[in-house]
């Protein structure tokens, strides 16, 4: 019986591709194109009604506005915009409402972040198991997300409100109160009310970003871990939360960002007040926008840029995997 040998075809395979690749060709039989100044003028000319309308409607109305906050720039008077150096920003920290303002900031990012991040992540571990209508009550959580801030800050507005709003109704018939109260009229409770409404609404995103992080996570290792007898508290801080960290870190960061520059929900509800109790400080900078101050209002939007970048580059540092780490 004829032995039969795949030597000659393996070596006539080999021979062709060799010779593919000395004549330029690569493994895929297909010729790289080679980057010549025709091709890249067409590049260039493609991106260039991208990169225009990004200059102008984005990188000129910042460098526009940056410099308003060296200038004596007011609408009471536009016939003197001269050169100022640091004096807006200084009016700024003398500002008698600047300390409320800034308090008032940490409280609202950090009392938003927190519950946002715990009642996110509950809701994304319950919507990743299966059970009927879950694609029902997967709609009706991240449905606020497409609301409006500010609509949200109205309809806020109406529950809270102090003589025929449905919290204090509720409140009552629980017997919890014994008369209304006016959460945002009152200095004690108007910050309360406002955290309330934000942690509703931004509970969705974090639901959605987590839920999404949780689905990549193969189904093996919760076996294995239920295998070596983990219970549910060891499973969740030794397989999901290492698993879905960078997604976790990415997350919260954009949602600091946001929430700090998040004004909508506000002005809905309180407009700032009372007294200044539920100003932050974009907040503030829409209201001296509005007494016609450009020059303090750019000054106050570049501390903001400044703060919320060196925030972002210290925890990106903070959170950041290191090399071969696996969870």
């Amino acid at each position: 019986m004829p032995v039969t040998s795949t030597t000659p075809s393996k070596t006539a395979a080999q021979s062709e591709g060799a010779a593919s690749r000395r004549g330029g060709l690569p493994r895929g039989g297909r010729r790289k194109q080679e980057f010549t100044t025709r091709r890249g003028l067409a590049i260039a000319a493609y991106m260039a009604p991208a990169a225009l309308f990004v200059a102008v409607f984005t990188y000129y109305p910042m460098v526009a506005g940056g410099q308003m906050a060296f200038r004596n720039w007011k609408l009471t008077d536009l016939t003197d915009t001269s050169w100022v150096g640091l004096r807006n920003f200084g009016d700024v920290f003398a500002d008698p409402a600047w300390g409320t303002v800034l308090g008032n900031t940490a409280v609202w990012v950090v009392g938003s972040i927190v519950p946002q991040l715990v009642i996110g992540f509950a809701l994304a571990l319950w919507l990743r198991r299966r059970f009927p209508f879950r694609g029902l009550y997967q709609a009706l959580i991240f449905f606020p997300w497409a609301i409006s801030g500010f609509l949200i800050g109205i309809l806020f507005r109406w529950m809270f409100n102090s003589e025929f709003g449905v919290v204090n109704d509720l409140l009552q018939r629980a017997g919890l109160i014994d008369e209304p109260i006016a959460w945002l009229a009152d200095p004690d409770t108007a910050m309360v009310a406002v955290l309330v409404a934000n942690v509703w609404y931004g509970v969705t995103f974090f639901a959605i970003m987590i839920l999404a992080a949780l689905q990549s996570i193969p189904d093996e290792l919760y076996e294995a871990a239920a295998l070596d007898g983990a219970g549910k508290a060891r499973t969740l801080f030794r397989i999901t939360i290492p698993y879905i960290r960078t997604t976790l870190a990415l997350t919260v960061l954009l949602r600091v960002i946001w929430i700090f520059n998040f004004p909508d929900l506000i002005f809905g509800m309180t407009g700032g007040g009372p007294n200044n109790e539920t100003h932050i400080v974009t907040t503030w900078m829409i209201r001296i926008t509005q007494q016609g101050d450009y020059g303090r209002a750019s000054a106050l939007g570049l501390l903001v840029v400044a703060a919320l970048l060196v925030f972002a580059v210290f925890f990106l540092m903070a959170t950041r995997e290191k090399k071969g780490a696996r969870p």
